[in-house]
């Protein structure tokens, strides 16, 4: 989880924030007693009991009693476990170019559902993808409801540039999408009214699943809160994380390492430049090199496509292969050194494509790295790999929905007029 360890507000939102800080501890080292609560934010214990007490009333917060209880607790009073309840749950979806997919998840991370639908979407007019994926998205909106579980959210994961502010995807090359309005057809489509409903881009969402559900640790055993991810699949996307909190940019467009220029005289890109990172790394060079002329796909899409056929290449030490995977690694360790000599991150997450090409490509990465990253001798930078493989993007969403919840909990609990609890304009 994000980091908890804050101090307590001292401003008219007072209530509002603490109610926060105290969900925010729970979801972070829960099981947990009030008396821990307390220890950890610098609330008062009796501040924290009234807290908890509305968290609990609200259906966030669930008492375990006295067994599972991490830390101190008060003295002259057993203490009582506190853990995340099981509802709201988010829904993720995810827009691929060879699937769909989408993800339920509770209010503490757990999966309650998990569906995938292998489509060739590069192939498909905007209509009938649009078609699709409300279709999904209905499903899995109708399947939590049918449950009884209140529905904190929906978030949207696609490649490309995406406007969220506006809920607009502005450009997605593999795809073929320019100037999409996703979110507004969707709601339109699904009939999503009143739900909470929001688009970012998929490598941002990964990197999100990566930092909430993967457990990564840093050498000296903290929790990983600062990294750059970098996923290829058909693209190749990277997004960027910083003390616990996604960096975008400006506009949210950011992380478009895909596109980072290599050379001004390469080969053509679908973004419209030439020499892009994306046509020495992507999967469709890395096939090409390899003797491989099929289509590119992924192989959450296309299983026993292309991609297991380059797999099985490498493990069995096909030369051909080997030195395409090879030569995609050092130029994908060029574009990192880009970013890290300007970001100074200390760990790179390989994901999508490259987390099953890892035996094979952190070499090349590593020693690319080793000579172009400035501060290399004093920092060397750490390759991990995703721990959450092709579920990242869609993992990420959905706990996305649910982490608003735990951010802002008092916007949650509060009923507005014409609104149920629980549900936000």
């Amino acid at each position: 989880m994000v980091r908890s360890r804050q101090v307590p507000a001292r401003q008219p939102s007072l209530r509002e924030h603490n109610l926060a800080l105290v969900l925010r501890e729970v979801a972070a080292a829960g099981p947990v007693s009030r008396a821990r609560i307390a220890a950890a934010t610098g609330l008062t214990k009796a501040t924290v009991s009234t807290l908890v007490d509305t968290l609990v009333a609200g259906g966030l917060v669930r008492e375990l009693g006295t067994h599972g209880t991490t830390g101190a607790v008060a003295v002259g009073r057993p203490g009582s476990a506190l853990a995340l309840a099981q509802a709201p749950v988010g829904i993720g979806l995810e827009i691929n170019v060879d699937y769909l997919a989408t993800c339920t998840v509770d209010l503490g991370g757990t999966v309650r559902r998990r569906e995938l639908v292998a489509v060739d979407l590069g192939r498909v007019d905007l209509d009938a993808v649009l078609a699709r994926a409300a279709a999904a998205l209905r499903a899995a909106v109708d399947d939590a409801r049918s449950g009884g579980d209140r529905l904190a959210g929906v978030v949207v994961a696609v490649p490309g540039l995406v406007e969220a502010a506006s809920g607009i995807v502005r450009l997605a090359p593999n795809l073929g999408w320019q100037d999409v309005p996703l979110l507004a057809e969707l709601v339109r489509r699904t009939g999503l009214d009143g739900v909470p409903v929001r688009l970012d881009n998929e490598a941002n969402l990964a990197a999100l699943g990566e930092l909430w559900c993967a457990g990564h640790s840093r050498p000296d055993d903290t929790p990983l809160e600062s990294f750059l991810l970098v996923s290829g699949e058909i693209g190749v996307g990277a997004a960027i994380v910083l003390e616990g909190d996604l960096f975008t940019g400006l506009r949210g467009f950011g992380g478009e390492i895909g596109h980072l220029p290599l050379t001004s005289d390469g080969p053509p890109c679908r973004c419209g430049s030439r020499g892009c990172l994306e046509q020495y790394a992507g999967q469709g060079a890395i096939l090409r090199r390899a003797g491989l002329t099929e289509p590119a796909g992924t192989t959450t899409g296309r299983p026993g496509g292309p991609v297991e056929r380059l797999l099985a290449g490498a493990a069995a030490g096909e030369e051909r292969v080997v030195a395409a995977v090879r030569e995609a690694g050092e130029a994908l360790g060029t574009g990192l050194a880009v970013a890290i000599n300007l970001l100074d991150v200390e760990t790179v997450v390989l994901g999508g494509l490259y987390a099953l090409l890892a035996p094979w490509l952190t070499e090349p990465v590593e020693e690319r790295l080793s000579q172009r990253v400035l501060a290399w001798r004093w920092a060397p930078t750490e390759v991990l790999v995703s721990r959450l493989g092709a579920d990242g993007a869609v993992r990420g969403a959905a706990t996305s929905a649910v982490r608003a919840v735990i951010d802002d909990p008092a916007a949650w609990l509060t009923p507005r007029a014409g609104v149920a609890p629980g549900v936000r304009r």
